[in-house]
């Protein structure tokens, strides 16, 4: 798909309108459909996250769910319908700021990877189903404001990621990279220092719910890992059915198998692996803080006990920008696949057995994805436009 000289802005509209089409034309059940919209919409009709109840996720995606189940009295279509709406808006945003990060890198002479994740995108349930197109747009906007030298509203982007699922804290590396020494000591205060306040508020309010909330995935186990199959936890994220939120002292009900090899110990090989290439590598361009960003997310999904497959909405960004356009098309759909499969194809249909399968190929497919992002940071493999 040739879009040249397409405003990107009008890209960006189109997948609005798309998604707008796509959501009149579908039955109702194709919006909630495989996704986490049941567990939303059950939470927030508990109340005040973090007062009313304890919740697995991070504040502002929550209390944005709790202003929507308002804003329609409750009614659970309304709300399916308005949620998709917003989260489509951020996907929309990530697709404008993709476009931005395709100028850093001088690889928008036809516009056609910004295509190629429009096409990706579109029509993926993962990308209105859960709330990670949220998290992802503050990522890349993140990134794209360190390129801008706007550290003040990175810190505020970074911020936000955190609090809406944590990964956006990748971006703190890179930071420390570019910037000096005090300087970045300043912008990770701020970040924190955001992070700690909204925290903090909601803990002096419900010390108990708050307290439940930060702990809450320490007891979940692993779930769709290598990790998961040495523990034998043939299951997916989802907590121990004997949990209840509204009672914190339920948040310590394991859910799967104790980790055969504790997180902790595998944090501290990973970490010090990464904390390795990034004291390595040097800064030559943008394609460096681009690409690092990318493989700091790999490590990281390497390393997590847990994987979801909506987490691919992670790295398709990363994959097109920073390998050659076929190879990026080949390993972005072919993630994108693998990931399908798992679920919803295989697992709603009770096949777990199958994750004995999936989850080496998808594990294989990100260690190739994570050494050519390291081969493009170092300057070791070039773009070329097809």
């Amino acid at each position: 798909m040739n879009l040249k000289n397409t405003n990107p802005k009008l890209i960006a509209i189109l997948f609005v309108l798309a998604r707008l089409i796509l959501f009149i034309a579908v039955p109702y059940e194709t919006i909630p459909g495989y996704g986490d919209y049941w567990n939303f919409f059950q939470q927030a009709s508990l109340g005040t996250p973090n007062v009313d109840f304890w919740t697995e996720f991070p504040p502002l995606f929550p209390f944005l769910s709790r202003v929507i189940f308002l804003l329609v009295s409750g009614r659970e279509s309304a709300y399916s319908y308005l949620l998709a709406l917003v989260i489509s808006f951020f996907q929309a945003g990530s697709i404008l700021i993709f476009f931005k990060l395709g100028e850093k890198l001088n690889i928008n002479k036809s516009n056609s990877r910004t295509a190629a994740y429009f096409a990706l995108t579109v029509g993926l349930f993962y990308s209105w189903s859960y709330f990670d197109p949220i998290a992802v747009f503050f990522l890349l906007l993140s990134i794209y404001l360190i390129l801008q030298r706007k550290d003040g509203p990175a810190a505020v982007a970074i911020a936000a990621g955190i609090l809406t699922k944590w990964f956006p804290i990748l971006a703190i590396p890179v930071l420390w990279k570019m910037r000096p020494i005090k300087e970045a000591f300043r912008i990770t205060i701020f970040v924190f220092g955001i992070v700690l306040i909204v925290w903090g508020a909601l803990y002096i309010i419900n010390p108990e719910m708050t307290g439940a909330s930060i702990l809450s995935q320490a007891n979940k186990g692993s779930w769709e890992t290598v990790w998961a199959l040495m523990d034998k936890n043939l299951g997916t994220g989802n907590f121990n059915p004997r949990v209840n939120r509204e009672i914190a002292e339920t948040v310590k009900i394991r859910t799967g198998n104790i980790a055969l090899i504790p997180a902790w110990l595998t944090l501290i090989v990973f970490g010090a692996f990464g904390l390795f290439l990034l004291l390595k590598s040097k800064i030559h361009s943008s394609n460096w803080v681009i690409s690092f960003s990318g493989l700091a997310m790999v490590l990281f999904f390497l390393w997590s006990p847990g994987y979801s497959p909506q987490w691919v909405l992670y790295l398709l960004p990363f994959i097109l920008l920073c390998l050659p356009e076929r190879e990026a098309y080949l390993l972005g759909a072919s993630l994108v696949l693998i990931n399908l499969l798992e679920w919803p194809i295989l697992l709603s249909r009770g096949y777990f057995w199958s994750l004995y399968y999936l989850i080496p190929i998808r594990t294989l497919l990100m260690i190739l994805l994570g050494v050519r992002l390291y081969q493009r940071s170092v300057g070791t493999i070039d773009l070329i436009e097809g």
